[in-house]
């Protein structure tokens, strides 16, 4: 009797997950690792910001009225004499005792007060980012402003995006009398202008940086939800939904386990938008007093203050808040159009 060789059987080959091959392209994109690893940086500074490492002496008065940056040097002292010292000097005194019956008293109670030895913590003439116009340093300002603003900025953006894309996704998928109900939703919310809306829920609401977040949120899904809506009808009819149908997939499943994925690149860059958006809201609404508390500070704040500092040419508040905002708002920004472009499926 003959032997019967046997062979391994090779196993097939599986093809990579959505994320792990979306997680290998954004690797292999440089900007979009600087942009991750800068966004990485100043969500580090806020978590020291909020758990008080850095930026905890931010309403300190540490330097002098609007001390300048320290590359700026100093500011110029006055030492020209004072016009009036002169007439003041040849004046006269006038005997106050006649109209002031406590003009006796004024000479020894400054005496006494001259007795009095007062300790004034010396304060720099100059700093890193320079100082306000109460003398508090503005980069300290600046990091905790970040905190305030990237966290009403994102958070909001979180839950606008996941507002819009849960009912878009129902929306799309489902079609019918429930989309149409929300439809309905849809067009009265954007029957009304933002600003008003926002105006509305923060005069129901009131101030404070959870109802920020709050009214941001949602005032702004609209947008998501229309265009999450749109490629939920397109990808509902597509090959790949009606073979997860045909195996007796879920809808629940179809609708976030298979279309949300081939989506999520539009979902990230209108969350980028919205991001930067909410945080250009939450300037309009500080400067306008509707933002954060008034014992708090955000880019929105340091903005408003810098408008009257910067008549008298004071620039550096204005110049730490936008240059602060510029660059988390650029990385970002570049960061989700890199994941766009790892997970877009026309990519692959």
């Amino acid at each position: 009797m003959s032997a019967v060789a046997h062979y391994p059987i090779a196993e097939p080959e599986r093809s990579e997950g959505v994320w792990i091959a979306a997680g290998r392209r954004l690797r292999n994109d440089r900007v979009g690792m600087v942009s991750l690893a800068i966004v990485i940086a100043f969500l580090l500074l806020i978590l020291g910001s909020a758990l008080g490492f850095v930026a905890q002496d931010w309403q300190k008065e540490v330097g002098v009225p609007n001390a300048p940056p320290t590359f700026a040097g100093p500011a110029p002292k006055d030492t020209g004499a004072d016009p009036l010292a002169i007439v003041m000097k040849e004046a006269k005194p006038v005997d106050l005792s006649d109209i002031d019956p406590l003009a006796p008293k004024y000479k020894e109670w400054a005496e006494r007060a001259a007795k009095i030895q007062i300790t004034e913590t010396p304060k720099a003439e100059t700093l890193a980012f320079g100082a306000d116009r109460l003398g508090r340093d503005v980069l300290s300002k600046a990091i905790k402003g970040a905190e305030i603003s990237i966290f009403v900025g994102v958070f909001a953006a979180v839950l606008a995006t996941l507002i819009g894309t849960m009912l878009g996704a129902l929306a799309g998928y489902a079609g019918g009398r429930i989309g149409d109900f929300l439809e309905w939703v849809y067009n009265v919310f954007t029957s009304v202008p933002d600003i008003l809306l926002i105006f509305a829920f923060a005069a129901v609401f009131g101030r404070g940086i959870g109802t920020v977040v709050l009214i941001l949120g949602l005032a702004g899904w609209t947008g998501m939800y229309r265009q999450v809506r749109a490629e939920y009808i397109k990808h509902r009819t597509r090959e790949y939904v009606r073979a997860a149908e045909a195996i007796g997939v879920t809808h629940v499943a179809r609708m976030f386990v298979h279309i949300l994925p081939n989506v999520s690149h539009v979902v990230l860059v209108r969350m980028s938008l919205l991001v930067v958006g909410f945080i250009k809201a939450e300037v309009i609404l500080s400067f306008l007093g509707l933002g954060v508390p008034v014992d708090q500070v955000s880019w929105g704040t340091m903005l408003s203050e810098a408008q009257s500092e910067l008549v008298l040419g004071y620039w550096w508040q204005l110049a730490a808040a936008t240059i602060f905002m510029a660059l988390f708002v650029t990385a970002f920004s570049l960061l989700t159009d890199a994941l766009r472009d790892a997970l877009d499926p026309k990519l692959r």
